[in-house]
């Protein structure tokens, strides 16, 4: 089962809408939502997560969201 993490402090990039439309709309993975995971450089650029431990980033969260259900395929 896959592992999605997210930084609660790149919600302001709207990617907490994200946390609760994974859960919904992809199955075989666990989100997990965290204060930090330390790529606070990349956080403070834009929306991102981390699948599986690799760093994925996108421009918006519907691109992010698209890019993580790409990785679940």
């Amino acid at each position: 089962m896959a592992q999605i993490k997210f930084c609660e402090n790149n919600f302001n990039h709207g990617t907490d809408v994200l946390v609760d439309r994974i859960k919904n709309e992809i199955q075989h993975v666990t989100v997990e939502v965290e204060p930090c995971l330390g790529y606070c450089g990349d956080c403070a650029v834009g929306p991102f997560a981390l699948f599986d431990d690799e760093l994925i980033q996108a421009d918006t969260p519907d691109e992010l969201f698209e890019k993580i259900k790409e990785k679940t395929l």
